[in-house]
């Protein structure tokens, strides 16, 4: 079914419900994900949505501050690196790896959050969103192993599962099936590309050129639910 080619990159809000505690989500899956929430919460734990819903315009800020030296581009280990060592392309794939290009997010969808429990963390602690936090011994790590039992039950899975040459290990980033997998098959590269430069994204001249490399590796090079 064809959808608000707007809200399919991040530019309208047509497909979205504005929920108290929970943000914009997109009206497919607001049952699933309040069900979620409820199942959680009878389990002890306290679902709550670190970053959810971003449209272009944020998703454009985050790149831009990253190509800028403006904000930290994490490696694999999320340590900082020293982007004025790269040449541009792998300036271009090492903000890649952690943050998606503005207009091909799933954050644009209102279908795919990155989920915590707040009441897990220390008073004076705050979350870093790093897979660390979600391994044995991180804070998250008995909220993380309940997501990964019961999550697939209500409809979402997670996109990046583990890393396979594209975006980085997510153990937080869940996102609703088949909401999700009706969306990216409506995503189309060029379509992205008049977006990012009627933006003036920075960096466009790079992106430009690889554009069908990126949607390969970067967006639809996602972990599949398991059957």
């Amino acid at each position: 079914m064809p959808v608000n080619q707007l809200a399919l990159y991040g530019l309208s809000k047509d497909l979205l419900l504005n929920v108290p505690n929970l943000g914009w989500v997109h009206r497919e899956v607001l049952a699933d994900l309040e069900n979620l929430r409820a199942a959680a919460k009878q389990a002890g734990f306290q679902l709550s949505i670190f970053s959810g819903y971003r449209d272009f315009q944020r998703q454009l800020t985050i790149w831009n501050n990253k190509w800028n030296g403006l904000r930290p581009v994490l490696d694999a280990d999320s340590k900082q690196i020293d982007t004025s060592t790269l040449s541009k392309q792998q300036k271009m794939h090492a903000i890649l790896r952690w943050s998606a290009l503005p207009g091909a997010s799933r954050h644009h969808w209102g279908c795919d959050f990155d989920l915590y429990d707040p009441s897990l963390l220390k008073p004076d602690q705050s979350l870093e969103l790093i897979p660390q936090e979600y391994a044995a011994n991180g804070c998250q790590h008995p909220f993380a192993l309940w997501l990964e039992q019961h999550a697939p039950q209500h409809g979402f899975f997670y996109p990046y599962h583990h890393f396979q040459g594209g975006v980085e290990f997510e153990p937080w980033h869940l996102s609703h099936w088949q909401t999700s997998s009706m969306l990216i098959s409506q995503l189309e590269p060029q379509a992205v590309l008049s977006h990012l430069k009627a933006a003036n994204v920075a960096g466009f001249a790079t992106i430009e050129k690889h554009i069908d490399q990126l949607f390969n590796q970067y967006v639809t090079n996602i972990c599949l639910p398991e059957s």
